[in-house]
């Protein structure tokens, strides 16, 4: 049976940065659009004292920062704000929360809910119980948890089970907000849509992958959530292994849920060990120092944390997929802070023509998949180079470009958190991450986590405005590559 539209949304944790700047917006979006289901009601809750009038001001104030100038409409916004109440709660205070299991029960009026936990991870399992003791978590409720779960294995297993305990796992939403991406969702596209790609993903035709999530910005504020987790946890861990997933996979028999979960997990379990024996050779930390960023000068991480700290603000890692489609095919994963440019992409190499007729060997054939700041797809191809000739026939590479904003303009681009609001408030599971996928992706870093303290490896420094220590070069010159910079 299929999951009824939600009645109520509730968000915990409200008044947060994420609420502010994603999911209010998305909110206000999907209203404006009429996607919203008609009798939809939003519940706020934080430790903040607003009423019902102040959160309201509080979120027309988040949309007008955060939405642009040109999709505001005061019509819309005011409608939107009908919908939206809020109770203050503070886990801890019982008498808070029974107020607040009141406010869930009245304006859920017997229809489905979605509870969203944008809050601290190690708040979930508390939640979740005093969602249940109210008797507010039974059939027709699902819950929505945001990444990073947990800071390893079995920290992550422990708030797994204490959702588990009130959440079936049918019930439960694991937010990696880059599957809500429609470059992202486009790599599903380009794969099983189309005829001509899938032939040619598999080792024979594929040389090399790389998956770069690179960012301007330093810690911004979050020093202290950051110095915790770190490049690898906090984003290596999910965003990127997703992705990994997601190029690597197999086709999925339907594009639902399960058959795509399942194929995902297929990935991770074949993911190659790195332990201490090979994180010298297969891995890279670094942590940035002083620099320059557009010119302008910025500080090192220690100074703006404060104090000494081991945590890496870089990652490269060379990956193998041992299976039978990818054997042999580096996976190439980078991700830092405080890089030349902001960027996410995913770039196939494929290998060279066995023969070349033309004297030196062209440059091979590329798929670049750009998801951030703008979505395109490039197929890099090799065209005869203008001109007589006479010396012999020249080649040059030029790119066949779809930009995505340019060929899809009439289509407003969409918040990350627009279609899995949606998504949640449907029942749909497809875009959310699956308990054995969080798992299995944090059984593989833990290994190099552990191989990192055992080898006494600490990140190399690299200047701001860099992309990244000199080793990371030599981690994928070993086998010939370079980085796409």
């Amino acid at each position: 049976m299929s999951p009824s539209p939600a009645s109520l949304l509730t968000i915990f944790g409200a008044s947060g940065d994420l609420a502010q700047r994603m999911l209010l917006p998305s909110l206000y979006g999907l209203h404006r659009e009429r996607l919203l289901p008609p009798g939809l009601r939003i519940l706020g809750s934080a430790r903040s004292e607003f009423d019902d009038a102040g959160f309201r001001e509080n979120v027309a104030q988040a949309i007008g920062r955060f939405v642009p100038a040109g999709d505001l409409n005061d019509a819309e916004l005011r409608g939107l704000l009908e919908r939206v109440h809020y109770v203050p709660a503070t886990l801890g205070d019982e008498a808070s929360f029974a107020t607040l299991g009141q406010r869930i029960d009245a304006l859920r009026e017997g229809g489905d809910a979605v509870y969203h936990l944008s809050t601290a991870p190690r708040f979930y399992g508390d939640i979740c119980r005093a969602l249940g003791a109210m008797d507010l978590a039974g059939p027709g409720t699902r819950v929505m948890l945001e990444k990073p779960i947990g800071h390893d294995l079995a920290s992550a297993t422990a708030i797994d089970d204490a959702v588990a305990a009130v959440f079936d796992e049918a019930r439960i939403f694991r937010v990696d907000h880059y599957l809500g991406k429609d470059g992202v969702q486009n790599l599903l596209a380009l794969r099983f849509g189309n005829a001509l790609f899938e032939p040619l993903w598999n080792a024979r035709h594929i040389q090399q992958v790389q998956i770069t999530v690179a960012e301007t910005v330093g810690v911004e504020g979050r020093g202290d959530y950051y110095d915790d987790y770190g490049a690898m946890r906090d984003m290596l861990q999910n965003h990127l292994l997703q992705l990994l997933c997601l190029v690597a996979m197999e086709p999925p028999s339907h594009f639902d849920p399960t058959a795509v979960r399942n194929e995902k997990i297929k990935v991770l379990r074949s993911l190659r060990p790195i332990g201490r024996d090979e994180v010298a050779t297969e891995t890279v930390a670094g942590q940035y120092a002083a620099g320059a960023i557009a010119g302008q000068a910025v500080p090192g991480y220690l100074e703006e944390l404060g104090r000494a700290s081991r945590t890496e603000t870089f990652v490269a890692i060379r990956a193998q997929v041992d299976n039978w489609r990818w054997a042999g095919v580096p996976f190439y994963l980078r991700t830092g802070k405080r890089m030349p440019r902001r960027s996410t992409e995913i770039y196939l190499q494929l290998r060279q023509v066995p023969h070349s007729i033309f004297g030196a060997a062209p440059q091979p054939n590329a798929l670049v998949i750009r998801l951030q700041p703008e979505e395109r797809i490039e197929l890099q191809v090799m065209s005869k180079t203008p001109g007589l000739d006479r010396g012999g026939l020249q080649l040059s590479p030029v790119e066949l470009d779809l930009d995505m904003h340019e060929e899809f303009a009439a289509h407003r681009r969409r918040l990350a958190y627009e279609r899995l609001y949606l998504d949640a408030i449907e029942g749909n599971g497809t875009l959310f991450v699956r308990r054995d996928e969080t798992e299995a992706a944090w059984q593989w870093v833990d290994a190099i986590h552990d191989g990192w303290r055992a080898t006494g490896m600490l990140p190399k420094p690299y200047p701001a405005g860099t992309w990244g220590p000199s080793a990371a070069a030599t981690l994928i010159d070993r086998k010939g590559h370079s980085w796409r910079e």
